[in-house]
């Protein structure tokens, strides 16, 4: 495999993982620390449900080793249009609305310079009352993506599952965007996706194993153990990360709490399956 392997967790800051993921009675602000001496990467959760403020990402720099990568998603008034429940099609990704959090959130995540990891636009499903066919939103989001600084890396998240087709990949790959492969109930599983389509629209890739909240959240009260095998998926997910490794530089690939009921566990049974498989022939 040709390219590099980066992989963690969304978020850190799990109250179910203390003594069993960190060492009991560790303090909140060790957490982050603690957490980059087990992995390289996490996925920063807390950013899209507020701007960060500058003190806090310089934290995150400051408090984590050498080589460590922070991911993160864009506010949810950028992908979202506000608050509320149902997305406001008439403000996602448009200038004179998002402007002012789009500034302050880029800002802020060039502080994390060398340790700035992809940033992520997470759209919640569309409905047509957001926007009334595909079209519509590949342009506002062809325009959106034209206009944003090149010192980062970006990532694209769907949740329209006809939306991820030949035209949006060719619109990512012209921006040199990642689709982000997502594992999530109601979307096709990216190995199947993969049979139909070319899914590297980057130099890098970006994959996010989400899974089925009610699920688990029937099967535990607690984030602390697995409680769902979810080995088939994984060995999908396997197979497709080695493929994709001989392509792309760079993968990084976070796990969920959700997708099986302990995202630590989770990630490492994921990458020992990819390294299990290093040297086998890629799937035709």
């Amino acid at each position: 495999m040709a390219g590099t392997l980066h992989f963690g967790t969304s978020s850190w800051s799990e109250k179910a993982w203390n003594g069993v993921f960190y060492p009991p009675g560790l303090a909140a602000a060790e957490q982050l620390p603690f957490y980059s001496t087990q992995f390289d990467t996490v996925e920063a959760d807390v950013t899209y449900y507020r701007v960060p403020d500058k003190r806090l990402v310089s934290g995150w720099a400051d408090r984590t080793r050498e080589g460590f990568v922070i991911s993160a998603k864009f506010p949810r008034s950028i992908v979202h249009g506000g608050s509320a429940a149902a997305p406001d099609g008439a403000k996602v990704l448009v200038r004179e609305h998002v402007e002012r959090d789009l500034e302050r959130f880029l800002e802020a995540m060039s502080l994390l310079g060398e340790k700035c990891g992809p940033l992520v636009l997470q759209f919640p499903y569309f409905n047509r009352g957001a926007f009334a066919n595909v079209g519509l939103f590949r342009e506002r989001l062809d325009a959106f993506l034209s206009t944003l600084p090149k010192q980062f890396r970006y990532g694209v998240e769907l949740r329209n599952k006809s939306w991820i087709d030949a035209q949006t990949l060719a619109l990512l790959r012209a921006h040199g965007c990642a689709l982000v492969l997502v594992d999530l109930v109601y979307m096709p599983h990216p190995r199947e996706l993969a049979e139909r389509f070319d899914l590297l629209t980057a130099d890098f890739t970006y994959a996010r194993l989400i899974g089925d909240r009610k699920r688990i959240d029937s099967l535990t009260d607690t984030l602390d153990h697995v409680v769902l095998d979810q080995s088939q998926r994984l060995d999908q997910w396997a197979g497709l990360l080695r493929e994709l490794l001989t392509r792309a530089t760079d993968v990084y690939v976070y796990a969920n709490n959700h997708y099986a009921g302990f995202a630590p566990d989770t990630i490492r049974d994921l990458v020992a399956r990819v390294r299990a498989g290093e040297g086998a022939p890629p799937k035709a």
